[in-house]
């Protein structure tokens, strides 16, 4: 067997550079039901301080060497029930560290369906292929063949021999594992992805790939996936152009015993054959899975970074804002949101056409904002937003007070005003009011907002309904889970879906929490959570960190200090003679020797000082804020080499779509963002950055703006 945790240890040690102590710590806690939130933050000592990130590629590396034990067991076993398993096929096995080598290995042995080599075989012409392979005999393919014509098997003449032991032939090249291992990876060394259009005068997004051409190795996982979705939108044709010529000539170079015997000629023509009946088309889809996959794990990737980074945006705390669902035909919602989130009024008016009561819209808008004194506002970036934004930056000159706005990304609004846990918010609310509702919350908190979404729903990836959904999901929610429990959770304000993410709590938990809330009031302490129904002793261990509560009795219980810290926290605070909340600064050296004495580890030591330092910091403050506006450009008012300042929006393999307030978000290609070579836009620009860009063109017939962040000045 596989040892699991030196397989682990010598990948992630060449990585990350991990020691095998690390990965056997991190599994051990894993197996114990350990989350990874609450590894990567409270049991630092026992993993040398892996972060979440590390440990979830650990979690994720894991499983599938987990899986891979699995099947080489049941492969094993179903070999040795054939009494065909030995000793040097059990050293393959073995040997084997992927599922496709095992699965090569296990094809000779693997039930088939009836094939044609099988029902050659069941005609007795196996000894005729064996002859023909061995060619000792000196005979040609017809005279070896004359001893096997039987009319009861069906086989009366030569050729109906020879082609059943070209069926036999064909297979046994297609069944050796080591053949397929080279071709494999010398089709991937050496070939191409060839694209062509079905129809190629039909005008489509797909246009660059109609007569493509790109060596397999070189292959971008954007381009594979666009591929793919024009393959499965059946505008384009795709295929491997493997190294055929080679390929062959190889096959025939170790198969062909003698090349100038008599049967070289037929062993070549069933070599052939077997090669491009039995290997290549699976070598394709074996290729083109993998590449898929590749493409699919990249961008998964990206995906949760870019998620990381809108969810982990700062707060806009101390503000009412006016939440605005920008429509035509059914009107403009508008939802008023005090600085607790509590929706205080809305209201539908129709500034855009075909109504165009312009006005009529400026004057209540006008009248909610010194009502309510708003003091921003969040426009959602969907249909109708350009023509709402021109009205609001109308008023904005037209009124005293002081009020700014923000286009707000409103991927996933619509989704969750129709869904459920909406309707039990705003029971009186319709999807429209829902919304408005929800972008302003956007604005106030990123995070707490957009968890009510399905993370996949948000939009800020690309291709990802071309995405496997299973893995999409865990990583997006691996991400989600992974930002709520670095911010932290107030107990007594957090939403059902907020606190499903929490370390240890799932969705049943977090409704025992609000109803428990709901029947006693808030809560007073950490400790009050044992009363929870069905929250045990593991679950507490598990969450208890992560949840705040401001006010609490027990100031640590408003910190991300552990109550199974708390002694020792205490003790410091009483060591040095510090009041609650005074700084700490240089009063205490932070040694071995004091952690010791308090009973816990240097890291641990070292986080609880962090926190009385800085009780209640919210990590989201170090992020980038969003821009402000109080005016509106138009695609017509750019011109070439004016200098923006904008956000970026989104992050994809060849570069980033930032919004610099002209709602059209302009592409900073992966060429224009810096003057040294970058493998990807994440290494210079995230998500929610605020940066200056260069206009260096303007096509307003296609909507396309391209940027630069190489600003040339003069």
């Amino acid at each position: 067997m596989m040892d699991v945790i030196s397989q682990l240890a010598m990948e992630l040690g060449t990585s990350d550079g991990i020691q095998k102590k690390q990965v056997e710590a991190a599994v051990t806690l894993i197996d114990e039901g350990n989350t990874i939130p609450f590894i990567a933050r409270y049991r630092k000592e026992k993993t040398g301080a892996l972060d979440d990130e590390t440990l979830r590629r650990l979690y994720e590396r894991l499983q599938y060497l987990r899986n891979l034990e699995t099947r080489r067991v049941q492969i094993r076993r179903s070999i040795e029930e054939q009494g065909k398993l030995t000793p040097e096929l059990e050293e393959w096995l073995q040997a084997c560290t992927t599922l496709v080598a095992l699965e090569d290995l296990y094809r000779p042995y693997r039930p088939k369906k009836r094939t044609r080599a099988m029902i050659a075989k069941e005609r007795g012409l196996e000894p005729l292929a064996q002859l023909l392979l061995l060619q000792k005999s000196g005979k040609s393919p017809e005279q070896e063949a004359e001893a096997y014509l039987d009319e009861e098997k069906e086989i009366t003449t030569a050729v109906e021999a020879l082609a059943g032991a070209s069926d036999i032939i064909a297979e046994q090249v297609s069944d050796r594992s080591d053949y397929r291992k080279s071709i494999r990876e010398w089709t991937k060394k050496e070939g191409y992805l060839v694209v062509k259009a079905k129809d190629d005068t039909v005008e489509s997004v797909y246009e660059m790939y109609y007569d493509f051409r790109e060596p397999i190795s070189r292959m971008n996982g954007y381009r594979v996936l666009a591929v793919n979705r024009g393959e499965k939108e059946k505008i384009l044709t795709v295929k491997v152009e493997a190294p055929e010529a080679q390929i062959l000539h190889a096959l025939k170079k170790t198969m062909i015993v003698d090349e100038n015997g008599p049967a070289a000629a037929f062993l070549e023509k069933a070599i052939t054959d077997g090669y491009h009946r039995l290997i290549a088309p699976s070598i394709e889809r074996d290729i083109r899975n993998e590449l898929t996959e590749q493409a699919q794990s990249g961008a998964i990737t990206v995906f949760g970074k870019n998620l990381k980074q809108l969810l982990m945006q700062p707060p806009i705390k101390g503000q009412t804002v006016l939440g605005w669902d920008p429509a035509f035909r059914t009107g403009c919602k508008l939802a008023v949101v005090d600085d607790t989130g509590k929706v205080l009024d809305t209201l539908v008016i129709y500034p855009t056409a075909p109504q165009c009561k312009v006005e009529d819209a400026k004057r209540k808008l006008h009248a909610l904002i010194k009502k309510y004194h708003i003091t921003l506002i969040s426009l959602g970036n969907g249909t109708a937003s350009r023509e709402s934004e021109q009205v609001i930056t109308e008023l904005l000159k037209e009124i005293p007070e002081k009020v700014a706005y923000v286009i707000v990304n409103e991927a996933g609004a619509s989704v969750y005003s129709a869904s459920e846990l909406a309707t039990e918010e705003f029971p009186e609310f319709d999807v429209g009011q829902r919304s408005a509702a929800s972008i302003a919350r956007r604005l106030q908190d990123p995070l707490a907002e957009l968890v009510k979404i399905e993370p996949k729903a948000i939009g800020v990836g690309q291709y990802q309904h071309d995405m496997n959904q299973k893995k999409l999901e865990e990583a997006l929610n691996g991400v989600v889970e992974d930002c709520v429990n670095k911010v932290g959770v107030d107990l007594n304000t957090a939403s059902v879906p907020l606190l499903s993410y929490v370390s240890g709590i799932n969705k049943t938990i977090a409704k025992n929490i609000v109803a428990y809330r709901e029947e006693n009031g808030s809560f007073h302490s950490r400790e009050e959570l044992k009363k929870v129904a069905k929250l045990g002793p593991k679950a507490f261990l598990q969450c208890a960190g992560f949840l705040r509560i401001p006010g609490a009795k027990n100031p640590l219980d408003n910190t991300a200090v552990h109550p199974e810290s708390y002694a020792a926290a205490e003790k410091l605070i009483d060591r040095l003679g510090l009041a609650w909340g005074e700084r700490i600064g240089g009063k205490v050296k932070v040694d071995e020797a004091l952690s010791e004495e308090l009973g816990i580890g240097l890291l641990t030591l070292k986080d609880i000082i962090e926190e009385l330092e800085k009780p209640g910091r919210d990590p989201r403050n170090d992020m980038p804020k969003p821009v402000l506006r109080t005016d509106v450009l138009e695609m017509k008012d750019l011109k070439e080499g004016m200098v923006l300042k904008g956000t970026v929006r989104n992050v994809i393999d060849f570069g980033a779509f930032v919004d610099i307030g002209v709602h059209q978000d302009g592409l900073v290609h992966i060429s224009q963002m810096s003057d040294r070579y970058i493998k990807h836009p994440l290494e210079i620009v995230s998500v929610g950055d605020v940066i200056d860009v260069q206009v260096l063109h303007v096509d307003i017939g296609k909507k396309r703006i391209q940027l630069t962040m190489k600003i040339k000045k003069g």
